[in-house]
C-alpha cells in the first residue's frame, strides 16, 4: 500500500502542484481512507519528501541506462532530455518552482543530491567526448560539469524562464545545444549538425 500511495502521490503531485494536492485529495483518488495514508506517512511533507526522492531515484535509473547504452556523448544527451521530456509529460504545474517555494529545506536536500548523481554521470559523459575526439582536449572537465548541471537547473526556473514564454522542449534543445557548441570539436560539431538536421527531417515528416 505504502508504494501504492507513492506513486499515486507522484502523478498528483506533476500534474496539479505540491502545494495543490492535499491528503485529501490523494485519498480520494485512491479510493481509500485519509487514514490509510497517516499509517505510512506521519505529515504531508514526510510523503512530499519520499515522493521528490522517489521521483530522483526513478529519473538516474533512467539516466543510468541511457549511459549504459549510449553511442556517443552528443546522442547520449538528447536521448537524456527526451526521457526527462517524457517523464515529466503530464506536469502542468512547475514541481521545482513549488516545491523551492513551500518546502524550502526538502528543496535543498534535493538539489545537493541532484549535484551529486548528475556530476559524476555528466564528468563520465564529458571524459568521453574528450576521449573520442567530439570534444576539445583542454576542456575543464570539473567545471563544466558543475556549470552544465547550473544551467540545466536555471532553465526549469519559472520566475526566469516562464511557462507563458518558453516550452519546455524549447528551452532543453536550445541549452543542449548551447552547451555542446562551447566543447566540440569539429568532428563533433558535423555530428552534432547531422543530428539536429536529421532530427528535424524526422519530425517534419
Amino acid at each position: 500500500m505504502r508504494e501504492k500511495i507513492i506513486s499515486k502521490s507522484e502523478e498528483l503531485f506533476l500534474s496539479l502542484g505540491f502545494k495543490s494536492v492535499t491528503m485529501d485529495d490523494i485519498a480520494s483518488a485512491m479510493g481509500i481512507s485519509k487514514k490509510t495514508i497517516y499509517t505510512h506517512f506521519s505529515n504531508k511533507t514526510e510523503l512530499v519528501e519520499v515522493v521528490t526522492f522517489s521521483i530522483l531515484d526513478h529519473i538516474y535509473e533512467g539516466i543510468d541506462k541511457i549511459n549504459n547504452a549510449s553511442i556517443n556523448p552528443i546522442e547520449e544527451l538528447y536521448d537524456i532530455k527526451l526521457f526527462v521530456l517524457n517523464y515529466f509529460r503530464n506536469e502542468r504545474v512547475s514541481p521545482q518552482y513549488q516545491l523551492k517555494k513551500y518546502y524550502p529545506e526538502i528543496y535543498e536536500r534535493l538539489q545537493i543530491k541532484q549535484f551529486e548523481k548528475m556530476h559524476s554521470s555528466v564528468e563520465n559523459s564529458l571524459k568521453m567526448g574528450v576521449n573520442t575526439g567530439l570534444f576539445r582536449p583542454d576542456i575543464d572537465i570539473d567545471f563544466i560539469s558543475r556549470m552544465y548541471f547550473n544551467g540545466m537547473t536555471g532553465i526549469r526556473d519559472i520566475s526566469i524562464f516562464p511557462e507563458t514564454i518558453f516550452d519546455k522542449n524549447y528551452l532543453f534543445e536550445s541549452y543542449l545545444e548551447y552547451h555542446l557548441r562551447a566543447i566540440i570539436t569539429n568532428k563533433g560539431l558535423n555530428l552534432l549538425n547531422n543530428y539536429i538536421k536529421s532530427n528535424l527531417t524526422s519530425n517534419a515528416s
